[in-house]
């Protein structure tokens, strides 16, 4: 019941993608994550412990960071809206039954990603090591994503037609996807000794492995533009065959070719 709860206010949030398409997966996305974090501490404010407590605040935290941040990237940058509408469709041409459908399916996303955190709450788990190195990797994935969203921020108000290779992204060229992985991945660790049975570790598995897909997704879609802009550069071509697209020590460069990835 207290998961019905969760998945009828993502619902109710995310519906301003009714208002703008994207808003499903942007704005929808970072808020009713922070909605999420919210009703966790109302919900289970009984058996709440300090990891948990931190655990719900920093869904609260990165939802609001998340949702906040892209509102006035929106708001402020004609670029970025010119970009949303050439990579993600406006759902101009899509029935209303397909977007209750998109819209119910992100709402149950969000949930999934969230569940280990709900489940070790529901199921009475007591916080351990496991919990407390998985708070602390989602707490570097928030650090590494704010960070790296900062410094692209900052390089492209200095060098607004050169891409950005410096600080975090000299590691890897996607590093704000890479802290979310991690975010999420600090997530499902932290429930994974609390969940119990078929049903919870499917959702718990599936939120994290959707929003792992999702990333690689954004980071071909990234490099397909990057590929566009800056192509015939010297520099940028150096930059893509020497720095690992997501995955720091991994010598993944590219993953322009496959298809089956959308993010």
């Amino acid at each position: 019941m207290k998961f019905l709860i969760l998945f009828i206010l993502a619902m109710v949030i995310s519906s301003i993608g009714f208002k703008k398409f994207v808003w499903f997966i942007s704005l929808g996305y970072g808020f009713s994550i922070a909605g999420i974090g919210v009703a966790l501490m109302f919900l289970f404010s009984d058996q709440l412990s300090p990891v948990t407590i931190l655990l719900s605040v920093l869904l609260i935290l990165y939802g609001c960071r998340l949702g906040g941040y892209l509102l006035l990237r929106e708001k402020r940058s004609a670029s970025y809206q010119n970009t949303m509408k050439n990579e993600v469709k406006d759902g101009s041409s899509m029935n209303f039954f397909l977007k209750v459908l998109v819209w119910s399916s992100c709402a149950l996303l969000y949930c999934c990603e969230a569940s280990p955190i709900y489940f070790r709450l529901a199921n009475g788990a007591k916080p351990d090591t496991v919990c407390i190195v998985g708070t602390v990797i989602m707490i570097l994935g928030i650090i590494l994503e704010s960070a790296s969203d900062l410094t692209k921020n900052k390089y492209k108000k200095e060098h607004p037609k050169r891409f950005c290779d410096v600080g975090l992204f000299r590691m890897v060229r996607c590093p704000n996807y890479l802290g979310e992985v991690l975010i999420w991945t600090g997530v499902f660790v932290s429930g994974v000794t609390a969940l119990s049975g078929a049903i919870q570790w499917i959702a718990a598995l599936s939120g994290w492995i959707c929003i792992v897909y999702i990333m690689f997704g954004g980071a071909r879609r990234l490099e397909l533009r990057q590929n566009k802009n800056y192509g015939d550069d010297p520099e940028y071509q150096h930059y893509v065959k020497t720095t690992p697209i997501l995955i720091p020590l991994i010598p993944l460069y590219s993953v322009a070719k496959y298809k089956w990835l959308v993010g």
